[in-house]
């Protein structure tokens, strides 16, 4: 049986010496599709900042993509990010670049070389979220799901076993939000694992799958009602 892509055995997560979360057991499984939800400082963005390497795991066990966070090292950290995606509320994109000189920036920042094939992977991962034709358009001429599709794109550039979106649809209106979670669930059925923190219970009704819940310094699996 192959390794859990997380595990969380456990964990107490301080941030500025508070308590964020503790006693956190966790595990994910390739493929999964993970809700993680909660209110607003209850947990979600710390949680994920440890995953990334943001924060440093300072009690309990924790493995994510063969990486040991308890032992990780400032200079492991780009090479944990080349093997997880990450997508952020604010797109985070270059604004002084295009959308494919923005791809690029990253694929030679990972250590790609070769023109050809980074042209070949941007046009690819372009077309898994419906914008190859933007590729030359600037991140202020895209609207905000158009924006957010082109950050999941730059996510999926380097393969990654794991996709962390943290809020990834805080800053659309709900039919974008439901627009950018369909591309999102296709790039799960395409066999991706993605973990997902969102205050957006609507999306959670209209795309259910497993969900965690943050609350109280714990954080806990909650069974969704269906209708």
């Amino acid at each position: 049986m192959s390794q859990p892509v997380l595990s969380l055995k456990n964990v107490t997560i301080y941030q500025e010496g508070k308590t964020i979360l503790s006693q956190v057991n966790l595990e994910v499984n390739h493929g999964e599709f993970l809700y993680i939800i909660g209110k607003t400082g209850s947990g979600k963005s710390t949680l994920m900042k440890t995953l990334y390497g943001d924060l440093a795991l300072t009690e309990g066990e924790g493995h994510i993509v063969d990486f040991d966070l308890a032992t990780l090292k400032e200079n492991d950290i780009p090479f944990l990010r080349r093997k997880i995606g990450i997508v952020f509320q604010d797109f985070k994109l270059l604004p002084d670049r295009t959308i494919k000189d923005n791809m690029l920036f990253v694929l030679k920042a990972t250590g790609w070389i070769d023109n050809q094939e980074m042209q070949r992977k941007i046009d690819e991962v372009l077309d898994k979220v419906g914008m190859i034709e933007f590729g030359n358009k600037m991140p202020h001429q895209l609207s905000g799901g158009e924006q957010q599709r082109v950050a999941i794109a730059r996510a999926l550039l380097n393969d990654p076993e794991l996709i962390l979106a943290d809020e990834p649809t805080g800053n659309l209106d709900p039919q974008t939000s439901a627009e950018v979670l369909e591309v999102l669930k296709n790039i799960n059925a395409n066999g991706k694992t993605i973990i997902m923190a969102t205050h957006d219970y609507a999306l959670l009704m209209k795309f259910p799958s497993k969900t965690l819940k943050c609350e109280d310094e714990r954080i806990f699996e909650v069974v969704q009602r269906t209708a």
